[in-house]
């Protein structure tokens, strides 16, 4: 009979713990008003109008130039580098961003001078920068990894027409009363950028 009354108990503790379970999960719901919908809703994909595959749409990054440019060099066959920035980092280095461009008709495929004299050895780059401190009276070259690969941008075989390829090159800071130095990169013009930071 004791087992009995065992069996009866928990039994009744199942369907109480159920009904208070399902209490709990009824007040997570919220108010009940914010299932309805407030106004006209759109759906969070968009709509593909006609056949064919949804393409996404370009983000900030990839579709938009950088506002400023502070130098422009040309280069040959109409290949034009702009310079965004010359900034300094905490760690005593200077970086020079910016964008390579092809303005030309054709693919530009010149690009093993840009990798410089020194190192011929390691692939496409543009490790053939240089930033000359005309008041110190020093040249600076681009940084290297204790693998003796360039902090800069590398893999550029060539550029076609229209194309435009993000560009860096990581150099020894300055002393810190130079505030313009002359950038060099071999095809291109030199000129004189002001450094921020």
């Amino acid at each position: 009979m004791s087992i009995r009354r065992m069996v009866k108990v928990r039994g009744g503790m199942t369907v109480v713990t159920a009904v208070v379970m399902a209490f709990t999960l009824a007040g997570c719901g919220g108010d009940g008003d914010s299932n309805k919908p407030k106004g006209p809703q759109k759906s969070s994909t968009p709509q593909s109008q006609g056949s064919g595959s949804q393409n996404p749409a370009p983000s900030a990054s990839q579709g938009s130039e950088p506002t400023e440019v502070i130098a422009t060099l040309n280069g040959q066959e109409g290949m034009t580098l702009l310079i965004n920035s010359a900034r300094r980092d905490p760690g005593g280095f200077l970086t020079v961003t910016g964008q390579i461009k092809n303005t030309g008709s054709q693919s530009y495929k010149d690009t093993v001078a840009w990798r410089g004299i020194e190192l011929k050895g390691t692939g496409e780059s543009v490790a053939g920068a240089t930033l000359v401190d005309k008041a110190g009276k020093k040249r600076y070259y681009v940084l290297r990894d204790t693998e003796s690969r360039c902090l800069c941008t590398t893999g550029v075989s060539s550029v076609d027409a229209g194309q435009m390829i993000p560009f860096f090159a990581q150099f020894p800071a300055p002393p810190a009363s130079t505030t313009e130095v002359e950038f060099s990169l071999p095809t291109f013009a030199t000129a004189a950028v002001k450094i921020s930071g």
